[in-house]
């Protein structure tokens, strides 16, 4: 299992530290461990992907543990559902690689299975690969997968975008897509603080096509937290974009916040004929 060239889409061989197709495109492996697969040509912009500022607070709020029953039952999921033949795990807008390296750590010992992570962002990428060697990271579109046709066993889609098309042709048959969406009340209280007419989320009952839905299933509790982890809970959602500075100051200020996670889950799967 190997990566595959953006540019012409053949395998990339490692040769010391540069990664190589036959068309001689080259990638230079950095000094962290991981592999830059984004060509200028394929950005949008010139830092694509989350900022310092954002990856900084989402890291602080994943390891002060809020998220890890979300983390744990995923990890769960994964065990039970992909076989001990699996070769191949891809973890989609990974960031700071919170979720993929627990994957790696419960997966890895009773598989030969290969554990990467995927995102944008540049500086994630680098702060993950130095924290976490067990898996391989690599910055890169998902909207264009490095890899080749039908050589994923699993994917995992934390929130991130990709197009399904990218997703089938990747997956092997019989392969499984596992998604996690926002239920309905998913940090209710805290677009609370930004919105005058709060909204549930809306079920749009996701389906991917080219794979079949085998279940659906709910995780909600409740959190409490410091006014320095609202913030930075605040800080990696799409909410910071809306929130005033009289909102971020006041959030910061708070001894105490109580806010609620909904999240859904879904797998889905690749038929195998």
């Amino acid at each position: 299992m190997t990566y595959q060239c953006p540019l012409c889409f053949q395998p990339l061989t490692l040769t010391g530290q540069q990664w190589r197709c036959p068309a001689n495109h080259q990638f230079d492996n950095a000094k962290e461990g991981y592999v830059n697969l984004m060509p200028v040509q394929h950005k949008r912009s010139k830092q694509p992907g989350d900022s310092t500022e954002m990856m900084v607070s989402r890291r602080a709020f994943l390891d002060a543990g809020h998220y890890q029953p979300l983390r744990d039952r995923l990890t769960d999921i994964l065990d039970k559902a992909i076989p001990q033949t699996a070769d191949a795990l891809l973890d989609i807008g990974c960031g700071e690689g919170y979720y993929t390296a627990a994957f790696a750590e419960r997966l890895m010992p009773q598989r030969a299975l290969r554990v990467f992570g995927l995102d944008v962002a540049k500086v994630a990428i680098r702060y993950a690969s130095r924290r976490y060697r067990d898996v391989s990271f690599c910055v890169a579109s998902s909207h264009r997968l490095p890899f080749a046709d039908g050589s994923l066993d699993a994917v995992i889609r934390i929130y991130a975008p990709c197009k399904t098309q990218e997703l089938y042709r990747a997956i092997k048959p019989g392969g499984l897509v596992i998604t996690v969406a926002p239920g309905p009340r998913h940090l209710y209280q805290l677009k609370g603080l930004i919105y005058q007419d709060v909204q549930l989320h809306t079920d749009l009952d996701e389906r991917l096509e080219g794979f079949d839905r085998i279940s659906t299933e709910t995780l909600a509790y409740g959190m409490k937290l410091s006014g320095e982890e609202a913030f930075n809970l605040l800080q990696m959602t799409p909410f910071a974009w809306r929130a005033t500075e009289a909102v971020m100051t006041s959030l910061k200020a708070q001894t105490a916040f109580e806010c609620e996670t909904d999240f859904l889950i879904r797998i889905h799967q690749r038929p195998s004929a």
